[in-house]
């Protein structure tokens, strides 16, 4: 009797249906790709068409980036404010080679989110030759993919991360410098202007 006792207890021992078919699919819907953050846009935007915009000028008379390709190439650049140290040597720079730059069928635009105001006086005191636009509410430097979270002496804060495009005639993206280091930058935009003919 014991021995049929022994029998009878393994016999229930029969695998059972898989309970965790219904988790697995939700890990299959979790693995979705994450869409594309703006941020990333920038340096990935060679070969398309610039973000179309207006902005005011320091003066505040509307530019438009259709107005801007219109009369030729442009170069836009983007910088985080006016004054200070890195974007003062990097106006200073495009200041003084624009005839370079002109003489290969382009301009110079500079944006930040300054002030009409802060820009005047920014280009009186350096004696700018070209135009500044200011984008208050970075509406464009977002749509450029250049209003990134930045770190300064461990702190975090959201802002303009320097850079540059080189934007043709028809409004087609050709270059893009980004996390611009300002000595020597002039040289390589002048070598891109060279290289659309």
């Amino acid at each position: 009797m014991a021995s049929s006792k022994k029998i009878s207890q393994k016999t229930p021992k029969k695998p059972r249906p898989a309970v965790h078919a219904k988790p697995s699919k939700k890990k299959t819907i979790e693995k979705k790709p994450a869409p594309k953050s703006a941020t990333s846009i920038g340096a990935s935007m060679e070969g398309r068409k610039a973000p179309a915009f207006s902005l005011p000028d320091r003066q505040g008379s509307i530019v438009s980036l259709s107005d801007l390709t219109g009369s030729g190439n442009l170069v836009l650049y983007f910088y985080p404010k006016d004054m200070t140290p890195g974007c003062t040597i990097e106006a200073c720079s495009f200041r003084d080679n624009l005839s370079a730059i002109r003489a290969l069928a382009a301009q110079v635009v500079g944006i930040s989110g300054d002030s009409e105001a802060s820009h005047q006086k920014f280009t009186d005191k350096y004696e700018l030759n070209f135009p500044l636009l200011a984008d208050k509410d970075n509406k464009v430097a977002k749509a450029y993919g250049v209003y990134k979270m930045k770190s300064l002496y461990g702190r975090q804060f959201m802002g303009i991360e320097r850079t540059t495009f080189v934007i043709d005639r028809n409004g087609v993206v050709r270059k893009v410098f980004p996390k611009v280091k300002v000595n020597g930058h002039t040289d390589e935009v002048v070598e891109a202007l060279k290289s659309l003919g």
